[in-house]
């Protein structure tokens, strides 16, 4: 299955990647991105295409 990972530090304010994802997986709380419902992950990897080099990587457990 696969679930996204934030890199904080190199994501910073990168909000495109909570409007480009088709599975809605990312929102903002508190004025981080953070991964709300990786279950929902269907690992087309459009987070890691639109944002910073190293910033969200999707990984299959």
């Amino acid at each position: 299955m696969p679930r996204p990972i934030i890199n904080h530090e190199k994501l910073g304010n990168h909000d495109e990647i909570i409007a480009i994802c088709p599975a809605n997986v990312f929102e903002k709380e508190n004025g981080k991105i953070v991964v709300k419902r990786p279950e929902d992950c269907i690992g087309c990897r459009a987070c890691e295409a639109n944002a910073p080099e190293g910033a969200v990587k999707v990984v299959d457990d």
